[in-house]
């Protein structure tokens, strides 16, 4: 009797199951595929806006920023009161006409991000007048 009211279970259950699924099959919308690009470098991306890939040197910037790691962590360890121009100009150039808050994210703080563009932006006012070439 036991056997039999369980098997009755099982069946409606299967039954149902199987109705279900028909019914969401059967009713289901069918997916569009997007359109394909023909060309990509015609359409204005907003991701490539948003990293500036054009029109700027902002990834040269971060890529120098990058390579003056060694010397931006000598500043704060020894207190060496030098950076070099060009490790400046990249922290001017990121920091200020890129992401702002680049610099920070690369484990500095929010304080030593202040220091380093603050001495940078420091650097560009207390530099020499180019040299004339006559």
């Amino acid at each position: 009797m036991i056997v039999v009211k369980l098997r009755f279970k099982i069946e409606t259950n299967l039954i149902i199951l199987v109705s279900l699924v028909a019914a969401l099959a059967s009713s289901a919308p069918v997916a569009e595929p997007r359109p394909l690009i023909t060309n990509p470098s015609a359409v204005s991306s907003p991701l490539a806006l948003r990293l500036k890939l054009e029109g700027s040197s902002c990834w040269e910037s971060l890529f120098q920023l990058q390579a003056c790691t060694g010397e931006i962590i000598m500043f704060f360890l020894n207190g060496e009161t030098y950076l070099g121009q060009d490790c400046c100009e990249a922290i001017r150039v990121v920091g200020h006409d890129c992401w702002p808050n680049v610099v920070g994210s690369l484990g500095f703080t929010d304080e030593e991000t202040d220091i380093l563009q603050g001495f940078c932006d420091g650097e560009v006012s207390h530099a020499p007048p180019p040299a004339i070439v006559s």
